[in-house]
């Protein structure tokens, strides 16, 4: 690292928001290592098993709260915030309405945000590395122990609503998150103390699981982003009814949001949507071979759940919709699919549209 004394860093802190416009974040904000309060309300999380089979979440419990154990040095983290609303897809509500169509959360309809957003954050700490020579940093999108919608918050980003999302008042909350830990003793911004969720509880109350067990609390158990994605498995007959057509994620909490009208379109061509994911038909879905989903997936977030978890979701939808002919023999063409799991929700599915129609 070049010469640097105290009052070089100002400058730098604000160069690096200038080069993060640049780079396509729409926010850039810088905050300390101290996440002592949000450690313990995470340990008492995982206490209460609200983790379920997300193991991880356990193992790396005490590192997410503290970056220096994750990235040795770290005093600084500069967190940032990037769109990802994509403006040429079909309204959810559109689709949510209609159970004929399966519904992926906006989040997944584009490229895999992961690689886009960590190359960006390197192209970042390449910049302040031409500026001021090698220092320490590690580049981190959503796939390391780390905290970072409380991070976000204490970089000013926004705040923390009662669904666990992190909220900006002027973006709403449809936008991922990334970390840059850093050994740069820069300047941190204001973190943001607010919350304007006021007595609001739409988020709570349109929970199609009621996994919001109360504000700011979320039981991952009860979650149709958990249940479809992280879940192995078998998903619990209690829910699937409740999940209705989503076969990806769940929009519903950041859709009710009052605060999402302010939420702008991403600019990024590689969130817009492909594959027709924004309303594609779940029997045109549930045909695709193993090799058809690795294929057409293939530079997709979706990809990593695997075609098995890709068709049993995609049953529970088929069971939550009309029984006509073309319905039944969709799901009768996976009856005797080699996957237990598969084969067991077929059958579920099979049996509710045979007692819708009785």
């Amino acid at each position: 690292m070049k010469n640097m004394n105290s009052s070089d860093y100002p400058q730098l802190a604000s160069q690096i928001k200038d080069w993060g416009r640049e780079l396509g974040f729409q926010q850039v904000g810088i905050t300390d290592t101290d996440l002592s309060e949000d450690g313990t309300h995470l340990l008492n999380w995982l206490n209460a098993d609200m983790h379920g089979e997300m193991h991880y979440m356990s193992k790396h419990g005490t590192v997410r709260s503290r970056p220096a154990e994750l990235h040795h040095g770290t005093i600084r983290v500069i967190s940032v915030r990037m769109d990802y609303l994509p403006p040429d897809a079909t309204h959810a509500k559109q689709v949510l309405t209609n159970p004929d169509l399966a519904f992926v959360s906006r989040y997944a309809v584009g490229r895999d945000y992961h690689k886009i957003i960590r190359r960006r954050l390197q192209t970042l700490a390449t910049r302040i590395e031409d500026l001021i020579g090698p220092f320490g940093y590690r580049a981190f999108v959503d796939s390391a122990p780390i905290l970072e919608k409380a991070l976000g918050r204490n970089a000013g980003l926004g705040w923390i609503g009662k669904h666990s999302n992190l909220i900006n008042p002027k973006a709403g909350s449809w936008f991922f998150l990334g970390e840059l830990y850093t050994d740069l003793p820069l300047p941190c911004d204001d973190a943001f103390t607010e919350n304007h969720c006021g007595t609001c509880s739409a988020c709570i109350d349109i929970c199609p699981t009621q996994a919001i067990i109360g504000p700011y609390k979320v039981d991952a158990r009860r979650c149709i982003s958990y249940l479809t994605i992280e879940l192995q498995g078998s998903i619990p007959e209690e829910f699937r009814p409740m999940i209705g057509n989503r076969i990806y994620g769940c929009d519903d909490c950041q859709l009710i949001c009052p605060w999402n009208r302010f939420a702008h379109n991403s600019e990024e061509e590689d969130f817009r949507t492909r594959h027709g994911l924004d309303a594609p038909e779940l029997i045109t879905l549930f045909q695709w071979s193993e090799e058809e989903f690795l294929r057409r997936m293939e530079g997709s977030a979706i990809r990593r759940i695997g075609h098995e978890s890709w068709l049993r979701n995609i049953a529970v939808a088929l069971g939550n919709t009309s029984a006509s002919e073309k319905t039944i023999q969709a799901l009768k063409s996976r009856e005797s699919h080699s996957s237990p799991v598969v084969r067991e929700h077929v059958t579920w599915a099979l049996t509710r549209l045979s007692e819708l129609n009785s």
